[in-house]
């Protein structure tokens, strides 16, 4: 009796210490706790259109201008994560958009083609993403820090093989900002079929709203921190409940008139709230050798006829000095879909290599309604793109593209051909000796809790 007892003693220290082995980090090397990726982008780009800044306001005299190309690095992100222990983790991005930056010179359209010297060499070097994570369970997450608002499909899924074109989808990339990320607190999780987020984060900023760009740059801010004097929330919920399908809805509303610096008390600043509310649809799915994606985007912006009257923007010195109007409404549209023709060729299908044929449309203005009667009618842009993406491993793809934006009668159309490189990646250094290791320990304690277990059932019987 007293070894049957002390069998199952035994058992229960091992299967205890089972369960203990597959959720310790403690033990666990440094290499092995830190995960490191990332994703990139190269372009090539020729435009076979105007670049000319009067190529609106006087379009039949560029009618006939020559072409202009242009290599880019539209985005180079370095993604390190490292988990704690005790649900605790901790995750960064760093974001290279356009080579980076330097001393360079910078057009401005929107100022009449004003030259400004800018400290960068027309791109950006920003942190993208910085939190601290606390998992309870796979149903309840809170994060804290510099965090992705995943409104719309290209927020949420922003990465270069989420989608097909070169550069990422303009709709959703003009009106909205891209990728759109700010300071605050996120409440995530998945249970069954569902995931879903909330976020409370600080307002945008409407001295940064435009007529050609919406709300686009309202979460940038060229002081030394994030102005939070208004804020706003957002929301998004997923669906994965029919195989290779996802639904997803999402949404933000805040406040963004009197969110500058330095704050003015009187006047407009303090009259008008600047009400942002944006509602967004989309899908991707992904079976049978298809891809296909879509979204709906429709936002709204209270107080717009009165941002052209707003302290910093009528301020000469100002980094927000906007003289244009800004649209009550925004909203984008656009679908994709592309059939992987290797899949219909059994030695690519063997060497999981992919080649999809995709075509493009979408339609979109960020200046969708005429405030006091003013009119941008270059902003209301349909455009179609066909083309093809090629997976020589899972991790690249090449893609090629003929892309067409059809503008108003008055205007020019605005042909380009662009032609790109990227990838995704996850460098998991140790991870995969990790699991190798946890796998081999496991199968070692579940054979000798089943040795246990004959042997009790053994003593049973002689007991008996």
């Amino acid at each position: 009796m007293n070894r049957l007892i002390f069998l199952m003693v035994a058992m229960c220290c091992l299967t205890i210490a089972n369960a203990q082995d597959k959720d310790s980090v403690q033990q666990r090397g440094f290499f092995d706790r830190l995960t490191v990726g990332g994703y990139g982008e190269i372009a090539f780009s020729r435009n076979f259109y105007s670049d000319h800044v009067s190529r609106y306001s006087q379009p039949e005299k560029h009618k006939d201008d020559p072409s202009h190309g242009r290599f880019d690095i539209p985005h180079f992100v370095i993604f390190l994560g490292y988990d704690f222990g005790k649900g605790w983790t901790f995750g960064t991005e760093i974001e290279f958009e356009h080579g980076g930056n330097g001393i360079a010179y910078e057009k401005e359209d929107e100022e009449g083609g004003e030259w400004e010297q800018e400290t960068e060499k027309g791109g950006e070097v920003e942190l993208e993403q910085f939190w601290i994570q606390k998992s309870f369970a796979p149903w309840a997450n809170i994060r804290a820090g510099h965090i992705v608002v995943p409104v719309g499909l290209n927020n949420a899924h922003h990465e270069p093989l989420n989608f097909f074109t070169v550069y990422r989808p303009e709709g959703e990339n003009t009106i909205m900002p891209s990728t759109w990320h700010q300071t605050g607190i996120s409440f995530w999780g998945r249970y069954k079929d569902f995931r879903y987020e909330a976020q409370f984060l600080a307002g945008l900023n409407a001295d940064n709203f435009t007529n050609t760009g919406w709300i686009h740059k309202g979460h940038k801010s060229p002081l030394e921190f994030d102005i939070a004097n208004k804020y706003g929330a957002a929301l998004r919920v997923d669906n994965y409940t029919v195989p290779g399908l996802r639904i997803g809805l999402s949404g933000y509303y805040g406040h963004s008139i009197g969110n500058s610096y330095p704050r003015n008390a009187n006047g407009v600043d303090a009259e008008y709230k600047g009400v942002v509310a944006v509602g967004s649809i989309d899908f991707t799915y992904n079976a049978h050798n298809w891809i296909v994606r879509g979204q709906a985007d429709y936002g709204y912006l209270s107080d717009a006829e009165q941002l052209k009257y707003v302290y910093n923007r009528l301020n000469s010195k100002s980094p927000y000095k906007h003289t244009a109007f800004v649209s009550k409404n925004a909203y984008a549209i656009g679908i994709e879909a592309g059939y992987d023709i290797f899949s219909q060729i059994q030695y690519m299908r063997k060497h999981q290599q992919k080649m999809y044929i995709f075509g493009r449309y979408e339609q979109y203005n960020p200046y969708a309604s005429q405030t006091k009667g003013t009119d941008y009618g270059y902003t209301e842009v349909k455009r179609m793109a066909f083309g093809i993406n090629y997976f020589p491993i899972k991790q690249v793809v090449v893609k090629a593209e003929y892309s067409h934006r059809f503008l108003k009668e008055l205007y020019n159309d605005e042909p380009s051909l662009n032609i790109g490189v990227g990838y995704e990646g996850w460098f998991d250094l140790g991870h995969k000796k990790l699991a190798q290791q946890e796998h081999y320990d496991v199968e070692q304690l579940n054979e000798r809790i089943n040795e246990l277990q004959q042997q009790i059932d053994e003593l049973k019987k002689k007991t008996m």
